[in-house]
């Protein structure tokens, strides 16, 4: 089974640089013609369809295809809690020291009253775990967040959020994973 994780097109907070985790805020008007163009290779034509629950992610797969998108709630972004709407700048000026070391736990970092990298990859697996299990097409896209799709990379390569990541995450490329027997391995990325 391949695993084509994209990501939401951009909205206004991607554009300020701030946290959405769980707000709801839809797409841009530049991102909506923008996601339009985006096209999968052929070789995913018969892949089954899942979508993050937040409209961001909902929208960008209702533009990329016309088949049934499942609504996946592990799919959603991870809970930024207290620093939701907020930017990496802006907290890092208020406690330097706080959020250096935060920042240095990878996996096991945490916003405030939120979730950590962890428990997104746990939310991850079990549901890769399920559509490695599930009959119908093999293959599946998934729409769905940035740190949904840093949760995965690590969970392919083993990659513990510390150093930097063994493949760069940028806007309009999906990442591309197998799972074969229970194994789930980096398979590379695309661009849309």
């Amino acid at each position: 089974m391949r695993l084509a994780l994209l990501r939401h097109g951009r909205t206004a907070w991607n554009e300020q640089g701030r946290m959405q985790g769980r707000a709801d805020l839809p797409l841009s008007p530049a991102a909506r013609a923008e996601v339009a163009r985006w096209r999968l290779p052929d070789d995913w034509a018969a892949a089954r369809w899942l979508s993050s629950p937040l409209r961001r992610a909902s929208e960008t797969a209702a533009l990329l295809t016309s088949r049934s998108v499942a609504i996946e709630p592990r799919l959603i972004e991870m809970d930024w809690g207290a620093w939701e709407g907020r930017t990496l700048a802006e907290l890092r000026a208020q406690a330097p020291a706080a959020m250096a070391a935060n920042e240095a736990r990878g996996l096991d970092f945490r916003p405030d009253r939120g979730e950590s990298p962890r428990e997104v990859r746990g939310r991850l697996a079990e549901l890769i775990a399920e559509l490695a299990d599930a009959p119908g097409p093999g293959d599946a896209v998934l729409v769905t967040h940035k740190g949904v799709i840093r949760a995965a990379l690590s969970l392919a390569t083993g990659w513990d959020m510390i150093a930097r990541p063994p493949l760069r995450l940028t806007s309009a490329i999906a990442l591309v994973l197998r799972c074969d027997g229970g194994r789930l391995e980096l398979d590379g990325s695309f661009r849309l």
